[in-house]
């Protein structure tokens, strides 16, 4: 939400702590993510969460039920009331004054029980056989893991709910069956590896039991107490289900917010004023003060570590690595949810790229308002078409993701949030790139078009107080042909440093550049009269467009880089020098900003803190 909000703060160190006290706690590495604070999450705080592994491609194990007779096993945490109408709820209906009581249904997470859990079914999953198939109980609980492995399966299944472990008296099946209690897995094994599998869940200290047998029926069946008090055929819940007909429009409103009288916008008349208030600014600050509390060495994988463009993960006994990046600028999913769609695929392929890496997948958490009200349908609709046609484009697919409706409060709808993860391939990790400049004395360079919008930009939203305009579109072939020089460039060794251009224009983007770094602050002394042309000066600095990174290279790379820039067709600009300890950038005959960098890095570094402080 809003920082001025009562709760935000208290909300944000909620968040902050409860990740760390638990990814932490089970030993897999915190390395990037994304922060926003907009007042349209005042009533409805998101986090989504992407998490990352790695397996053999024979090794894969599905959630799938197979093999009628096979034992159904449950696994992990006991089965209490904590989560009952969890994720289940919060996915499917929106909140009142009047369901304020429905908020507490938050499930108890043992950080210590998961590391177990994790460390057991990679055990059983390891010896070939054991395990048909294995799925995690979450939005939903049993019921959710019951009906879509034997859907996936084309089985069906019979529960016992009398064997279903309970660390609470009472419970009714009902409430069994829904509870979203942490850490449990389903599993199906065969008779044979039925007792192993126990087995190795018993050394773990897990409680392990079979709690049912995969039929042949189709039909999952619930019993408890000897009698039957569910059945139903599993596919009517998954891929038979009744699928909703939304009515969807576009809302009238919309034709007002794309619009925008630039002329109507004083053009700032210090731009060192407007850069330091975009600095200090809490969606484009440092997040240093989030990320410092995060383990984010463990497993000694990580290469490239918070901070940058993406992070970088070593594939331990090989010279690859992966890359990771998240992004969605949800302001600009408002004011063009199709644009800001595809805007927000391609700036996680931008970020791959400036790490130089080239996309492997795609996942989505698309978080939206009521969908049963018909402008929420329509946003959710060309949000889908917008990441659609992207990840087309830049071979990007989605492999997988989850839809979070009903973000809403008193009939106030969240911006659209399709929030995007992306994850790339550096076939040689010793190539991995960062966003900040290097040395003194090496050049600065624009990859891309220098033109900016000042529509849905940062800068019209906290300088002016105006959100409003048709974002900049994304030319799809062009960014690609940028990801592909970039990716060239690396390759060939003619860049020490890549940087996305994007949320608070070019001049906060080279501003990152000069103080992002580990090593302190380096200057640069920057001409961007070359790049204005017919420009107004906050559209040049502050301006947001796609398709732009800011490279850094030695001077004698500066005629290879340009043959390579033209060999994909982009256009390659000279900007200027590092060096010095001031930020020095001249425009139109004058010289626009004039910032020290050691300043400039102690403001940026410290503003989150400073406002979470209040």
């Amino acid at each position: 939400g809003a920082l001025d909000h009562p709760r935000t703060r208290y909300l944000v160190g909620g968040v902050v702590s409860g990740i760390a006290g638990y990814g932490n706690s089970i030993g897999v590495p915190t390395v990037g993510g994304e922060v926003a604070f907009h007042p349209s999450y005042n009533g409805n705080n998101l986090v989504n969460v992407f998490s990352l592994g790695i397996t053999r491609r024979e090794k894969i194990h599905k959630g799938i039920a197979s093999g009628l007779g096979n034992p159904v096993i449950y696994a992990g945490s006991r089965t209490g009331r904590d989560g009952i109408h969890g994720a289940s709820l919060l996915a499917s209906s929106e909140f009142a004054a009047s369901s304020e009581s429905k908020r507490p249904t938050v499930q108890v997470g043992d950080p210590f029980t998961e590391k177990l859990l994790l460390e057991a079914c990679l055990e059983v999953m390891k010896e070939v056989g054991l395990v048909v198939g294995i799925q995690d109980m979450g939005a939903a609980g049993l019921t959710c893991s019951t009906v879509e492995m034997a859907a996936r399966g084309g089985t069906g299944m019979e529960i016992d709910l009398d064997r279903v472990p309970l660390r609470e008296e009472g419970m009714s099946p009902y409430e069994i069956m829904l509870s979203e209690s942490q850490e449990r897995m389903l599993l199906v094994a065969t008779p044979q590896s039925e007792r192993k599998v126990l087995q190795a869940f018993e050394k773990w200290d897990l409680d392990a039991v079979v709690v049912g047998r995969v039929t042949g029926t189709g039909r999952v069946r619930i019993s408890a107490q000897g009698r039957l008090v569910a059945d139903l055929p599993a596919a009517l819940c998954v891929d038979e289900a009744p699928r909703y007909q939304r009515p969807s429009a576009r809302p009238a409103w919309q034709e007002i917010v794309e619009r925008l009288q630039v002329e109507s916008v004083p053009e700032p008349s210090d731009g060192n004023r407007a850069l330091e208030t975009l600095l200090a600014s809490p969606n484009l600050c440092s997040r240093e003060s989030i990320y410092q509390v995060y383990e984010h060495m463990v497993r000694t994988n990580t290469v490239v570590r918070p901070g940058s463009d993406a992070a970088v993960i070593r594939l331990k006994g090989t010279n690859r690595a992966l890359a990771l990046s998240v992004d969605c600028n949800a302001r600009h999913c408002y004011l063009d949810p199709f644009e800001g769609a595809r805007l927000a695929v391609a700036e996680a392929a931008r970020n791959l790229a400036c790490a130089g890496a080239e996309p492997l997948g795609t996942t989505d958490c698309l978080n939206f308002g009521n969908p049963e009200r018909p402008e929420i349908m329509w946003q959710f609709e060309r949000c889908i078409d917008g990441i659609a046609e992207a990840c087309r484009a830049l071979e990007a697919p989605i492999v997988g993701g989850n839809v979070s409706f009903y973000n809403e409060t008193e009939g106030k709808a969240i911006h659209p949030t399709p929030t995007i993860a992306m994850v790339g391939l550096l076939e040689d990790v010793k190539g991995a790139l960062t966003q900040w400049f290097k040395k003194e004395g090496d050049l600065v360079f624009l990859l891309g078009d220098p033109q900016g919008s000042l529509a849905g930009s940062e800068y019209l939203a906290l300088l002016h107080g105006v959100e409003a305009g048709r974002p900049a579109p994304v030319d799809l072939a062009r960014e690609k042909a940028l990801h592909l020089a970039v990716r060239s460039a690396r390759d060939a060794g003619l860049i020490l440093s890549a940087h996305d251009c994007s949320d608070g224009g070019l001049a906060f983007a080279l501003l990152e550049c000069c103080i992002s770094g580990p090593a302190g602050a380096v200057g640069a002394d920057l001409r961007l009269d070359a790049l204005q042309g017919s420009m107004r000066l906050d559209a040049l600095l502050f301006g947001e467009a796609p398709s732009r990174i800011i490279v850094s290279a030695a001077p004698e790379c500066r005629a290879r880089l340009d043959h390579v820039a033209r060999g994909a067709g982009v256009p390659l600009h000279l900007l200027g020098r590092v060096g010095g300890d001031r930020l020095w950038i001249a425009a139109g005959g004058a010289n626009v900003v004039d910032l020290g960098v050691v300043a400039a890095r102690h403001s940026w570094r410290t503003a989150l803190g400073q406002h979470l402080r209040g």
